[in-house]
């Protein structure tokens, strides 16, 4: 994928434990693969504290000044776009405009401290789905932040059900956050793309969590081998 196609957004670990509800002590005692993690610092915060995380991203492809240079191309036209549709967000546990760009800004920030340092450790890996460089049974728990289900504009139902397979293959347990799309309405797919996995066998369940920035975008998919 080229660099000037990719959108680069940086979320916290703080974000993605109220994503995903995850636990301290999930973050501590299981292998976490992140799917399409982009500049976030949840990994970075994650290895920091001594847990262990891989993310997987096409950005990942490119340098440090690279990503750096995409990010303030693309980090003052993704704020405009929320200021012009800031009615399509909650703006509670993050209050403004100015909090949200601080706190983008910081993920971001502490992601590129610590890129090479992790590209070297294995711990940034140039990847997509619906494709995994890792073996069957890799991870504890794979993350979908912000991919499947948002995109279903863009991404069909062929495409999510081959995603979220190729995440179960790798993982014992898959959860994606959020289940709406851009527009805020909820994704047509998510419907038979929880059908199609329990008739695989899998136990689905989705999951009210404690976050909601864009209006609408409160729940979470669980998948797990039954």
């Amino acid at each position: 994928m080229k660099l000037e196609n990719i959108i680069p957004w940086g979320r916290s670990k703080k974000e993605y434990m109220e994503m995903f509800n995850l636990t301290q002590e999930d973050v501590l005692n299981k292998k976490i693969l992140g799917c399409g993690d982009g500049p976030s610092s949840f990994n970075t915060e994650v290895d920091y504290d001594g847990g262990e995380v891989v993310s997987i991203d096409p950005l990942y492809a490119y340098e440090k000044k690279e990503i750096m240079k995409r990010i303030d191309e693309v980090a003052p036209v993704v704020m405009d776009e929320v200021k012009a549709n800031a009615d399509k967000f909650v703006w509670k546990s993050i209050p403004d405009l100015e909090s949200l760009e601080y706190i983008r800004i910081e993920a971001m920030m502490e992601f590129l401290m610590d890129y090479e340092d992790g590209k070297e450790e294995g711990r940034y890996v140039e990847a997509e789905l619906p494709n995994l460089p890792f073996e069957d049974n890799s991870f504890d728990l794979a993350l979908s932040s912000h991919l499947l289900f948002l995109y279903s504009d863009h991404l069909d139902e062929a495409f999510h059900k081959e995603a979220i397979e190729e995440m179960l293959r790798v993982a014992k347990e898959v959860r994606i956050f959020p289940l709406v799309t851009l527009t805020n309405e909820p994704s047509p797919f998510v419907a038979p793309v929880m059908e199609h996995l329990k008739e695989k066998g899998y136990a689905v369940s989705i999951e009210q969590t404690g976050y909601e920035f864009q209006k609408g975008a409160d729940k979470m998919m669980r998948i797990s081998r039954s």
